[in-house]
């Protein structure tokens, strides 16, 4: 052993490479089988051309000297892995997480493995990420980009690797896209709050890059119009990330705003509409009496919180495995796939936090065209 700590490859005495020995090769495994390293690379990968014997001592002799499979190689002499990579805006965000297991469970079936990555609602970090996965050849990418001009698809379809753009919708013909319309989820969520009585509104959403902020502000605004209201009874209050705590911060402002406060609150995601509740509720206001909420995606958690939450509800798990259907479907037949852009319509879920007395979930079913 080096002074180091490494070992300089020598065995333990039985034959077997010791616990801290450099990876081992296909010519070790066929040493220490006694036949050739082609024979080896047969039973890895054409088994059905060794004989059974031979066949099982090469198997001894793989889990007896630990021998892991050098998928790098293979990659590189196949052109692309088994593997497709998801990318979102936020793993922390539980919509995501009902996402990626959507996606999990069709790869799995047809025998990819998923990585996930997020680009934390940045566009530099969302780029080297997207470098990062094109570089260890995937098959092709799950994407919920961070801006609206599809510069990062193209990237990567640029390169050969196809694309599916997930939880945002795409007007382009060479790319498919599975998306939730939030443009009649933001009219549903503020048509909720006008059938309540109220009349004037806080907008708390997030970044302006993010399309699903944008749509869902225009949806809120289509439904001021309907009510026959302008866009001056809607307060917005922007802020810097879809987070519980950002919620917080955006309910701290309007209440330093002083009175009088809105109505209603509509919030772009229901981590934000959990942090401004904590507040409202910690300063004393009773939600909806004095203030209704209403949020979306219809996060676990909505129906948990110390006021149960009405939320607009999207449907996250169809959603990942649409697109990973989508995704392999493009992998598997290049060059003959017909490119498709699934919209899916949102559900309005009534709550206690909109409506005092609630009791169940109440909405109007939802669907794809």
């Amino acid at each position: 052993m080096s002074t180091d700590g490494r070992t300089d490859g020598r065995t333990d005495g039985t034959g077997r490479p010791g616990p801290l020995s450099r990876t081992v090769g296909i010519k070790q495994v066929a040493a220490h089988a006694g036949v050739s390293p082609g024979t080896v690379s047969n039973v890895l990968n054409r088994p059905e051309r060794v004989a059974e014997p031979t066949r099982i001592r090469v198997e001894q002799a793989i889990r007896e000297l630990g021998f892991v499979r050098n998928g790098s190689a293979s990659t590189l002499r196949a052109g692309h892995s088994s593997t497709i990579g998801l990318m979102v805006l936020d793993l922390a965000n539980p919509f995501f997480t009902d996402v990626a297991r959507g996606v999990e469970d069709i790869a799995s079936e047809r025998g990819y493995a998923v990585i996930l990555s997020s680009s934390g609602e940045s566009d530099e970090r969302e780029q080297r990420n997207l470098r990062v996965l094109a570089e260890q050849r995937v098959r092709g990418v799950l994407l919920t980009p961070v801006g609206d001009d599809g510069e990062a698809a193209d990237r990567l379809q640029e390169r050969g690797v196809p694309v599916v753009l997930l939880d945002h919708p795409t007007p382009r013909a060479n790319q498919c896209s599975v998306a939730v319309d939030d443009v009649a989820g933001g009219e549903l969520a503020v048509g909720e709050l006008l059938d309540g009585g109220a009349r004037t509104l806080a907008f708390v959403t997030g970044p302006s890059v993010l399309r699903q902020c944008t749509d869902r502000r225009k949806g809120a605004l289509r439904a001021l119009r309907a009510a026959g209201l302008g866009r001056e009874v809607m307060r917005e209050v922007t802020v810097g990330a879809m987070n519980a705590r950002s919620g917080q911060e955006a309910a701290r402002r309007l209440l330093e705003a002083g009175p009088p406060l809105p109505d209603a609150i509509f919030c772009a995601n229901d981590l934000l509409a959990l942090g401004v509740l904590r507040v409202l509720l910690q300063a004393g206001l009773k939600v909806p009496a004095d203030i209704a909420l209403i949020g979306y995606d219809d996060i676990e958690f909505s129906a948990a919180a110390a006021v149960p939450l009405s939320s607009v509800r999207q449907p996250t798990y169809q959603l990942g495995r649409i697109a990973t259907e989508l995704l392999l479907e493009e992998c598997d037949e290049a060059g003959g796939h017909a490119h498709q852009q699934v919209m899916f319509q949102p559900e309005l879920v009534v709550r206690e936090s909109s409506r005092p007395g609630t009791g169940g979930d109440a909405g109007t079913a939802g669907g794809t065209t």
